[in-house]
């Protein structure tokens, strides 16, 4: 009897002893490999990631992801990021991008030395990704949230319902392929969430919580760099009940952006937004669905278009701006060589703040007022993003 209860004890141990092994092994995961993994390049040698990458399946998704990633590059990246260069001035500053969504990649080409980006969307935030073998059946939908973003410069949010739910769930994977494909390295992942006052505390499911995470990657040697993504209404109704624009507040003045916005930001039930970036932004790239061009008063912004105006698709077009596209040809706007928005032709422009105004600028008492959130009622028009 005494036999056996030595070997037994020597298999507890045993077992033990491969437990405290497969611990270690995956606490020797970092969020960068974890990264890597999930967008189709190889984690470091030492990972125990490493191993996963000789699954023909994970082979085959990196191979299809380097080929298009190739041709984006190509086709947008590269000329997006000699625009911004030749055009935006301090660029370090911090990015405002409201209604982003997980869209780190053009937040980081137009802005890739930003100090801090702010990005909130309506998908939720999702746990910190852990890899497995059986992560590698759930990449294909990565590839799917992402398809038309990576060939329409825009999220379709028909296509990002499937990563509510099973392995990789969430914005915060597209975040992370995104921002290693950019060529970022992660150093740390924190979910966080905001109270009403806008100040960051541990994740909570109270209801009056505002989901979201913080990411600290780095270019190279260069500086750490702050991403946040919060999981929020952006609309008066849902702002006015979050401290998301009050922990906004608290970065000070920066940079904005708005791409693919659905026009939200020119309807009356997000004033609140519209009325923060125009006080606090010193300058704002934007294509037509962002701030309408109404707000912005000669006497406080210098506006420049690029690009080739064209009235809104048909289930915008509500949203035409005819004093802006009288603007596009009186100053004979330069070309684009990248597409940006819904189509009919890209368009961008630059509003800068005028030097006096940026220097007395002051923080905008935001009030309240609109209907509520955008993906309600029958018109549907949070279908982009």
């Amino acid at each position: 009897m005494s036999h056996v209860k030595s070997i037994a004890a020597f298999v507890a141990g045993a077992l033990s002893i491969a437990a405290v092994h497969c611990s270690a092994a995956a606490q020797e995961v970092s969020a960068n490999d974890t990264a890597r993994f999930i967008a189709g390049l190889s984690p470091s040698e030492s990972s125990p990631l490493a191993r996963l990458t000789k699954h023909p399946k994970w082979q085959a998704y990196a191979q299809s992801f380097n080929t298009n990633w190739e041709a984006l590059e190509k086709r947008q990246l590269v000329n997006v990021r000699a625009w911004s260069e030749k055009y935006l001035q301090n660029r370090k500053a911090t990015l405002y991008y409201m209604f982003s969504g997980p869209d780190f990649l053009y937040a980081n080409a137009f802005f890739p030395e930003a100090s801090t980006y702010l990005m909130s969307g309506l998908e939720t935030v999702g746990p910190v990704p852990t890899v497995s073998e059986r992560t590698i059946a759930a990449l294909p939908r990565i590839q799917s949230a992402i398809g038309s973003s990576v060939k329409l410069s825009f999220f379709i949010t028909s296509q990002m319902g499937g990563l509510q739910g099973g392995d990789l769930p969430g914005a915060l994977p597209i975040i992370l392929v995104y921002a290693v494909r950019s060529g970022k390295t992660i150093q740390d992942i924190t979910l966080i969430s905001l109270d009403h006052d806008g100040n960051i505390q541990p994740p909570s499911n109270a209801r009056n919580a505002t989901p979201g995470v913080k990411i600290t990657v780095r270019t190279g040697d260069g500086p750490p760099q702050t991403v946040y993504y919060f999981r929020t209404d952006v609309s008066n109704k849902g702002v006015s009940s979050s401290g998301f624009l009050a922990f906004a507040a608290k970065l000070g003045q920066g940079q904005a952006f708005f791409k693919s916005a659905s026009y939200l930001v020119q309807g009356s039930g997000f004033s609140m937004v519209r009325d923060f970036v125009l006080a606090h932004a010193q300058s704002i790239v934007q294509d037509d669905t962002g701030v309408p061009f109404s707000a912005f008063r000669p006497d406080q912004w210098e506006v420049t278009p690029f690009g080739v105006y064209r009235t809104p698709i048909p289930v915008f077009r509500g949203h035409n701006q005819p004093r802006l596209a009288e603007l596009f040809r009186r100053l004979n706007a330069p070309p684009l060589d990248f597409r940006i928005g819904y189509g009919r032709g890209s368009s961008l422009i630059l509003a800068s703040k005028k030097a006096d105004v940026a220097q007395r600028v002051t923080q905008t008492s935001i009030g309240v007022s609109g209907p509520g959130p955008c993906d309600t009622g029958p018109s549907r028009m949070c279908l982009w993003i």
